[in-house]
């Protein structure tokens, strides 16, 4: 840019992680500050919390990184929810709280997640929209140290941080939970890494496997280390003969599935690198070891194999504990919901299965989406959900019945599914057989699972709580279901205005520092265009390599969404033995068609837009 930009004051609700000072940027003057813009529902902002932590670790006296936190849903605007989820995340900055996203309007962030970099002096000088800018964002902050230490404006020393108490409680933030054999249960404790095993009382303390802190290593249960389980599956009994080990893990933030055994609490690596997917999509089946995953979220045996939520790039995946390979299942990674074949649906962030008693349908909980799905005969379909930005707190027809942000399903053996509302604080019931949702139970923190006891009995993770609850007897009869007519919400993003007829999509990338586009194995970059409702694009939609295109806006349409996906393969430059990147973004952009609308629709793909 030609001019300088001086960077807006810090300004919002609250300061988390400073022992309650309030930051100013006069405050940070010297130092190097990136703000991180991030909603604690969304898996990308996770990945980039878990991206900025050894950048954290390494420049500690000359970085300061800030979170911005600015919310989507509605329970995340509640600042109790917030300073659970900076604990549950381990987010060792400081994290304003701007719940009406002032901030976010300030520095014109357009995504979540987004990052601005302000240098010593003040001024915004890079912003990055997206996950993936580890590297880049090193290369910067390397060339800031350079720049500021030769003008003398550059001050080392310690950054702003104030860890909070983290209060004794036996477990922290679990995630999922699985029924044993003998009666007992087995919980992901996630904030702690570790699983622990519970008696048949759902409390007392049997075991843990994992030594609490955050890791992946293999091993005794004593010595096994685990990042943020989730997800966990028992295999039928004789698959787990033949491949040696009980129960699957889903080591969400490792992007690793581990095997358990669980006679000795023994943990073994079972597929992924641990290395984040960045690739293409494909239905090809991969030896299970050498592919790269994405934030596994949970797992249920269907259809003959383990069924992975694959919540960082919004698939279903599965995984063959026998043949040792893996693949994807569902899903194009488009995040959005659209129902129809596996491998042409969307999905958003899913984070919760279960498979019907009959083993014919496996129920899922799509997140961001506030739906819950459905696999069967090959179809993805949806029961209760609208869309990625239509969320509350209504029962009644499933049609018009609205959740908010729900973790977890359970199927009951009468065919109906319960779902944990996770943001609501609710279990609710969705019956198929009459199209209704009801209420069972409310007041509880964040409930992320539900597990079915042999005896009948309801078991509730309760995650914000800390604990693992029973709904009360008589909670899933007629009688003990209720009908809330709760609140509606929308999620309104500033439309763009586009004219009708011709525009211009553009899609702006620029590698990062140090790397060039590769085309060794073909096209560079690819570029995917559709639109909600399909009838807003007359030309346009499909896939090509260009990331410029010529769209066609039909006038008769008021407004809708533009979904656009882009990715650019890149490599290292002027590197003996250069390393490959693979650059891709999801955009949902609100548009109105109005009379001297845009004709061009400018976007940036990942990359760094100077300041």
């Amino acid at each position: 840019m030609s001019a300088r930009v001086r960077a807006p004051e810090l300004r919002g609700r609250a300061w988390l992680n400073t022992g309650g000072k309030v930051l100013r940027l006069a405050d940070l003057k010297g130092r190097i500050t990136v703000l991180d813009f991030w909603t604690f529902c969304c898996i990308n902002c996770l990945h980039v919390l878990d991206e900025l932590r050894p950048l954290e670790q390494k420049y500690a006296d000359v970085l300061v990184v800030i979170g911005v936190h600015s919310p989507k849903f509605e329970h995340e605007k509640d600042p109790d929810a917030l300073a659970a989820a900076v604990e549950r995340y381990g987010v060792h900055h400081p994290v304003l709280d701007d719940p009406e996203l002032d901030m976010w309007q300030q520095y014109a962030a357009r995504a979540w997640p987004t990052l601005a970099v302000i240098d010593p002096e003040g001024y915004v000088v890079a912003t990055m929209a997206g996950e993936g800018h580890a590297d880049g964002l090193a290369r910067l902050v390397d060339d800031l140290i350079a720049t500021h230490e030769t003008k003398g404006t550059l001050h080392r020393g310690d950054g702003p941080y104030v860890p909070a108490a983290e209060p004794d409680t036996t477990l922290r933030f679990p995630g999922k939970a699985v029924a044993l054999p003998d009666g007992g249960l087995l919980v992901s404790d996630s904030a702690r890494h570790r699983l622990v095993e519970l008696g048949t009382d759902g409390e007392t303390v049997v075991r843990a496997i994992g030594t609490g802190e955050r890791g992946r290593t293999d091993g005794a249960a004593g010595a096994a280390t685990f990042s943020e389980p989730q997800g966990l599956c028992l295999l039928p009994q004789q698959v787990a003969e033949v491949c040696g080990y009980d129960l699957v893990v889903a080591d969400t933030v490792n992007h690793l599935l581990r095997g358990v055994r669980l006679a000795t609490g023994e943990v073994l690596t079972v597929a992924g690198t641990g290395r984040q997917w960045r690739s293409t999509v494909d239905d090809h089946a991969h030896d299970a070891l050498s592919v790269d995953l994405s934030s596994p979220w949970d797992l249920a045996w269907y259809d003959g194999k383990v069924v992975i939520a694959m919540a960082g790039i919004h698939q279903l995946w599965w995984f063959d504990p026998i043949k040792r390979t893996a693949g994807m299942y569902a899903g194009t990674t488009v995040e959005a919901l659209r129902d129809g074949p596996l491998d042409e649906a969307w999905l958003a962030q899913p984070s919760g299965l279960a498979v019907s008693t009959d083993g014919r349908r496996l129920w899922v909980a799509d997140s961001e989406t506030s739906a819950i799905r459905y696999v069967e005969n090959g179809v993805l379909g949806t029961a209760v959900g609208q869309g990625l930005f239509d969320f509350g707190h209504v029962d009644g027809p499933a049609a018009q019945a609205l959740l908010q942000h729900p973790l977890g399903v359970c199927a009951l053996p009468d065919g109906s599914v319960l779902i944990a509302d996770t943001y609501n604080g609710a279990v609710r019931r969705y019956d198929p057989a009459s199209g209704q949702v009801a209420t069972v139970a409310t007041g509880l923190a964040e409930p992320s699972d539900l597990v079915l006891t042999a005896d009948g009995a309801v078991l509730v993770v309760e995650s914000a709580a800390h604990r693992v609850t029973r709904l009360a007897p008589g909670a899933l009869s007629a009688a003990g279901a209720e009908t809330v007519d709760g609140p509606r919400h929308r999620t309104e993003r500033k439309p763009m205005d586009l004219a009708s007829g011709e525009v211009v999509l553009d899609v702006v990338f620029t590698p990062a520092p140090g790397q060039k586009l590769d085309d060794t194995f073909g096209p560079s970059t690819r570029l995917v265009v559709s639109a909600s409702p399909p009838e807003l694009l007359v030309e346009g939609a499909g896939t090509g390599t260009e990331l410029s295109r010529r769209l066609v806006i039909d006038a008769s349409v008021p407004d809708g969404v533009l979904q656009v996906t882009a990715q650019a393969a890149t490599c290292d430059a002027d590197v003996e033995h250069a390393a490959c990147h693979l650059t891709r973004q999801d955009w949902g952009v609100p548009v109105r068609v109005v009379d001297g609308g845009a004709g061009r629709l400018p976007l940036v793909l990942r990359g760094m837009d100077a300041g």
